[in-house]
């Protein structure tokens, strides 16, 4: 079965858990993630004006990113973006989305990628909750593994998977897919 193609938007590689999943998941090849540089400014800068992270641990962090997905980085044409017609301070997410040839745009502000602009380029946009579940749903083994080993990263303040999906559940918008990994974590046991 071919991978499907995902776009990351700015708002999802934000948050640290949040982008830690998602490119966690995407090197596992469970899916091929994809992204402008307009994207990755988008999220740097929010990380350094939202005191996250200084000038320079932004960079960095953009550099691993860059190294661990070269391929990822789409260039997309001067004046693709002004053909969208979805929000235009989204724009340029949907254009890269469309050179990219993607299925999905993972996104938080839903309302500015509606079906009536994606539906053209055949792309949906999908919270990380929905696409996080269908991933789950499609590869249930690799993902509780892979939580397993996220989990035993975390050292300040210290998570257990079952505190780390809880966290997913309460504080990072994704109460699908942590009550449905739960749900199997707890048959396992």
């Amino acid at each position: 079965m071919p991978k499907i193609a995902v776009v990351l938007d700015a708002c999802v590689l934000f948050p640290m858990y949040l982008r830690d999943i998602l490119l966690s998941t995407a090197d596992e090849g469970l899916y091929l993630p994809y992204w402008s540089q307009k994207i990755l400014n988008e999220a740097m800068n929010n990380l350094v004006s939202g005191g996250k992270l200084s000038q320079q641990k932004a960079r960095n962090l953009e550099d691993v990113i860059k190294e661990a997905f070269p391929e990822a980085m789409v260039i997309v044409p001067l004046g693709l973006d002004e053909l969208m017609t979805n929000d235009p301070k989204d724009r340029h997410v949907l254009a890269a989305a469309v050179t990219a040839k993607a299925n999905v745009i993972v996104t938080n502000n839903l309302t500015d990628f509606k079906a009536k602009d994606l539906d053209r380029w055949k792309i949906k946009a999908q919270s990380p909750d929905d696409f996080l579940t269908e991933l789950f749903d499609e590869h249930q083994d690799s993902i509780i593994n892979f939580l397993q080993e996220q989990s035993k990263k975390y050292k300040n303040p210290p998570k257990t998977v079952f505190e780390l999906l809880d966290f997913f559940g309460r504080k990072a918008s994704l109460p699908q897919f942590a009550a449905i990994c739960l749900q199997n974590l707890n048959e396992i046991k």
